[in-house]
């Protein structure tokens, strides 16, 4: 990204957890664009692509809230969004639609994802019950909290 904008509504796009959604989106794109045989597969695919860019969304607009409850609420709703990307890639695996090696490429995302949502759920909650919680640092309590180091710059 040229001439990074920066202001504290847009500190989402430092998680880790943030960064690693955008990638699994681009990640399915990539994997998932060449499966595509008829008009029926290519609505599952196009739903595949919606549950899997909810992810990130939601993400960013909890971050965006400033609200420790409705940021919890949001990074929820991408876990659920996760889980309804991982359920269509099975059924898609099962079915044929996708084979083993895409199937394993986009499972380990969505898994690696949905655990360091996980983390980041249990200790925004700890934060949340023990009044710790600051919106002032959300990026740095955020990525310190689910144990991970930001992405070294390209």
């Amino acid at each position: 990204m040229s001439g990074e904008r920066r202001n504290k509504n847009r500190g989402y796009q430092k998680l880790i957890v943030w960064q690693d959604a955008v990638a699994y989106l681009a990640e399915t794109r990539k994997l998932m664009r060449n499966q595509v045989i008829s008009f029926e597969e290519r609505k599952l695919i196009s739903q595949q692509f919606a549950s899997v860019d909810s992810i990130h969304r939601n993400i960013a607009e909890g971050y965006c809230r400033r609200s420790i409850r409705e940021y919890i609420h949001f990074l929820y709703t991408a876990l659920a969004s996760a889980g309804e990307s991982v359920s269509a890639q099975i059924a898609y695996h099962r079915s044929g639609l996708i084979n083993d090696e895409t199937f394993e490429e986009l499972d380990s995302l969505s898994f690696k994802i949905e655990n360091e949502m996980l983390r980041l759920i249990e200790s925004l909650q700890r934060k949340q019950a023990d009044g710790s919680w600051d919106d002032s640092f959300i990026v740095e309590e955020s990525n310190s909290l689910y144990n991970q180091v930001t992405r070294p710059s390209a």
